[in-house]
Parts: C-alpha cells; structure tokens; sequence
C-alpha cells in the first residue's frame, strides 16, 4: 500500500470529525455493500442534503447514488435506498461523484458518467440532472465535449457578467448574465491548450447550462502535492470576500488532497488567493486504506453559522466530514495569495 510523503505533512487547516467516516457500507443493500463516498450536500437553512456515490459489486464496478440527510451537519440519517441508477445510455457504466447546486430555486446535480470501456480506458463525460426532492429527477444529458475525458463539472450558483469571451465589450450594461461553471478536461493539454497538466478551466454560457461554448484556464497545477493534475471540489460557496473554491490535486506519487482558492465575486477569471499547502490530505487510517490508497476528494461543502462544513470521500470507500471556521480558511487563502 502507498504512503503519504512525508515532505508534505504538516498541520490541516481542516479538523476531522470525531465521529469519521459519518457514512459507510451497508452489507444488507446489494447496490452499496461495498463502499459509500464521495458525496455532494446542499444545505437549505434547516437540512444537509446528500447525495452519495455507492458500489455493491466490484466484478463490473457499477456505481449508483443514494440520499441522506442530517439536521445538523454532523449525523447522516440513510435511506438506504437507491435514488439514481444507469438508465440512459450514456450512463451504463455507471453514474459517479455527483455535485449539487442551487440556481434560481431549481436544485441542479452534475455527474460523471462512463459510456463504454475501450481497450484505452473508459471514455468519461459529465451530465446534468435536475430535481425537487433527491428522489425523482429529470436528465438534461450529456454537457461535456465528446473526447475531453471530462470530470469534475461544478457550476457557480449564480449567474454573472460575461468574462471569458475576448470579445465581449468592456461597457458593463452592455454584457448578458451568464452560467459559469469548473470543469477539467483531461485531455485538454499540449501546447494547443496552454497547459501541460489536467488543469481546473471556467466555462461559460450565456443562455444554458447544457452548453458552455467558451473556456479559458483557470488553476493549473503548480505545488508539488498537486503537480499531476488538479480538480473541482464542491461547488463554488459565495463569501464577502470572494467564490470560495475548495479543489484536490494529485501528486505525482497518486496521493490525492485537497486545497482553496478565491476568486473574485464579479470576475470569476481573477484569482484572489490559492493555498500555496493542502488544506487537508490523507492522515486518518480510513483515508489511507482503502478501495483506492491515500484519498481524500472533496465534493460537497457548505457554510453553517459560520464554520465550513467540508464533506469528502476517503479512500474511495468511506464518506467524511472535515470543518473550520470560515474565516479562518478565507484569511489562509488570500495570505497564500500574497
């Protein structure tokens, strides 16, 4: 089994729950016997609703989501029951690491699917759903280029003015509020795309979230704990100070952590801040070991009464729950970005 370089190691700005993981297997259901994790939350005001990645089998290694709920943030009450399986086309290798969002009251959840297994590995795109109450939804398809290899689509809960366009014109009446979102196209790299590594791009559209037609780089890996590629955690989180974006990056080494950064509330474009340390990485022994070594992926994350809760599968088996004060994290973000 892998381990953690030590060179890395240092304090977290995020503290783990006492009570990790909060969300495990449950023998007794044939659809998530074998691991839960990687989980994507929204928080309404009274609850945390979740939307959690499962596996039940590994021969074909399908996965599909379940629902839980907490009133406090902390304990997650199951249902154990399977709320969104492969029934399209696109989906039928499985349906994996959900995000959701919240746009003009209608919840959003963005999805990795993989459509076939060709001998060079799966070909991997990113869908779009919407819903009402987690259990039943509505598919929008496919949102990803064909080819990109497409993962970690999250979508700002806002709409703003158009920035990544070079031809947009600079009077700000004149421009049209558009969708934004994170994505990381895998196979954007070489010297056509202006980057050498997996990188975390803004998308933007300005009529509908099936289609975002026009992308600039956003993050590029540049610390060593983040030096293979880099991607989008949980959905941006509005603060005073700026879009809180929590991401992992990847080692050269496979170990996977998680970082911050600040982007300006009306240019998504401009970087305020960006860790220049992991704010949390693999540690705990349920984050070291497991189906997939040395993980800890963020996925949800929201802010209650002041402390971000920071919700992430660990080892792609378990699913966890790290929290700070929100400040905190934003002072460490801008002082990294000085």
């Amino acid at each position: 089994m892998g381990l953690v370089e030590q060179n890395v190691n240092h304090e977290d700005i995020l503290k783990r729950h006492d009570k990790n993981p909060i969300l495990v297997p449950n023998e007794h259901s044939w659809w998530e016997s074998r691991a839960v994790f990687n989980c994507a939350t929204l928080y309404d005001g009274d609850k945390v609703h979740m939307l959690y990645r499962a596996v039940g089998e590994y021969e074909n290694y399908i996965s599909r989501l379940g629902y839980a709920s907490s009133t406090d943030g902390y304990s997650f009450t199951s249902f154990n029951e399977m709320v969104f399986g492969p029934t399209e086309d696109y989906e039928r290798f499985g349906i994996e690491d959900p995000r959701l969002v919240l746009i003009d009251s209608q919840i959003y959840i963005t999805y990795v699917v993989l459509s076939d297994h060709a001998r060079e590995g799966p070909s991997v795109s990113s869908a779009l759903a919407t819903t009402q109450n987690y259990h039943e939804f509505e598919r929008l398809g496919i949102i990803t280029s064909k080819g990109s290899d497409n993962k970690d689509v999250v979508i700002f809960p806002e709409k703003m003015m158009a920035r990544v366009s070079r031809d947009v014109p600079s009077n700000k009446e004149s421009r049209t509020p558009c969708y934004f979102s994170l994505q990381r196209p895998s196979n954007w790299i070489g010297s056509s795309f202006g980057t050498n590594q997996p990188s975390i791009w803004l998308g933007e559209s300005s009529s509908t979230l099936t289609n975002f037609d026009k992308y600039v780089i956003l993050l590029e890996p540049r610390e060593d704990w983040e030096a293979l590629k880099i991607g989008a955690g949980s959905p941006p989180i509005k603060t005073r100070q700026g879009w809180l974006i929590i991401y992992h990056g990847v080692s050269r080494n496979k170990v996977y952590r998680a970082g911050a950064a600040l982007l300006d509330l009306n240019d998504p474009t401009k970087i305020l801040g960006r860790t220049k340390r992991p704010i949390l990485e693999p540690k705990a022994t349920y984050e070291r070991y497991g189906d997939v070594d040395n993980v800890v992926f963020p996925t949800g994350a929201c802010v209650i009464d002041g402390i971000l809760f920071v919700y992430y599968g660990a080892a792609d088996r378990v699913c966890c729950l790290a929290t700070a004060e929100l400040d905190t994290v934003l002072e460490q973000v801008l002082q990294d970005g000085q």
